[in-house]
């Protein structure tokens, strides 16, 4: 089977993503404290949201009953 395009691409994907976590030694914070740094240094516009996500329920429960555990009915 011929490679396509998105096998491509994908595949340098990948490659960039393994060189950065090699620069770094594979410590993920590294990465995403020289992200911020470079942000910073580009002195391109941040978007920021108006608002923050609200979650649709409450935390620590919810309204949903449980499923139900009774055997299914005969038919």
């Amino acid at each position: 089977m011929k490679p396509t395009k998105a096998d491509k691409t994908i595949d340098e994907i990948h490659e960039i993503r393994f060189e950065i976590s090699d620069r770094f030694g594979g410590d993920v914070f590294a990465i995403a404290q020289d992200a911020a740094r470079r942000q910073l240094e580009s002195d391109r516009p941040l978007w920021r949201p108006k608002t923050t996500n609200k979650p649709l329920q409450p935390s620590g429960g919810s309204s949903v009953s449980p499923m139900d555990t009774s055997s299914p009915a005969a038919g």
